[in-house]
């Protein structure tokens, strides 16, 4: 059996990298998959046609991770459509990197919204169904650089790091009603974005990892697979590094 079969989920953010690997695991084991994205409606509409053709039932929805209302109106328009929602994977997020001296107030702010405001809006809306249905899954995206800091991302360090924060909180507070919520820290993960990087610059980073490569986006959804489904059952409230051991 499939780990996820006939599981309902909403991935925000997976009309590339790591999102869309996250959206394929899921649909490969099982799941209906509701998925946003923000701009890039090509992808986005290529993958929901890839997906469907697993035998799960896939939608694409445009929308503003931001927005407490188009989080709101998302969740009520894949209740509609999918009849429940078992599992929430908040993936979406932004980086706009600077020193903090040169950072400007909207850049701060801008990231603040769309990776830990988000986080709200979407659990916040999800949260009445699955207290009422009594389980659910919620998956936050946070970074290695959540747990560690790194210069030049002062806005996107404090947007991941709350989101343990948050992730902590509302383990504690929903666990009672059977409902878990989990994070996962990427690592250096390859995707289209670091491709466009310099190659030198790329296998520094890779020297500096023990595991002496970078992730794919693959390694985050398996490590999603295993939070959403039924084997991480008795696991709430925590973190889990998937990042060939940088931090260790």
């Amino acid at each position: 059996m499939k780990l996820l079969e006939g599981k309902n989920a909403i991935i925000t953010g997976a009309s590339r990298g790591i999102g869309t690997g996250i959206a394929r695991v899921f649909a490969e084991n099982g799941a209906n998959v509701a998925f946003t994205y923000s701009s890039s409606e090509g992808p986005a509409l290529e993958l929901e046609k890839e997906l469907s053709g697993l035998g799960v039932k896939v939608k694409a929805y445009k929308s503003n991770a931001a927005s407490f209302e188009a989080a709101e109106q998302l969740v009520a328009s894949v209740l509609e459509d999918f009849g429940g929602i078992d599992i929430l994977i908040n993936n979406a997020g932004i980086t706009k990197d600077n020193l903090l001296m040169r950072m400007s107030e909207a850049d701060f702010d801008s990231v603040i919204e769309i990776n830990l405001k988000s986080v709200f809006n979407m659990t916040k809306a999800v949260q009445r169904t699955m207290l009422k249905q009594r389980k659910g899954s919620i998956v936050n995206m946070s970074s290695v650089v959540g747990v560690k800091g790194n210069a030049g991302q002062a806005n996107y360090a404090a947007s991941k790091a709350g989101m343990i924060g948050f992730t902590k909180s509302v383990a504690l507070e929903l666990g009672s009603r059977n409902i878990r919520c989990n994070a996962i820290a990427p690592g250096f993960i390859e995707t289209e974005m670091t491709a466009k990087l310099d190659e030198k610059v790329v296998q520094g980073w890779r020297e500096g990892i023990p595991l002496k490569r970078g992730g794919s986006p693959e390694d985050i959804a398996n490590a999603c697979l295993f939070f959403a489904s039924d084997l991480s059952a008795y696991v709430t409230g925590q973190v889990l590094n998937v990042d060939g051991g940088m931090l260790t």
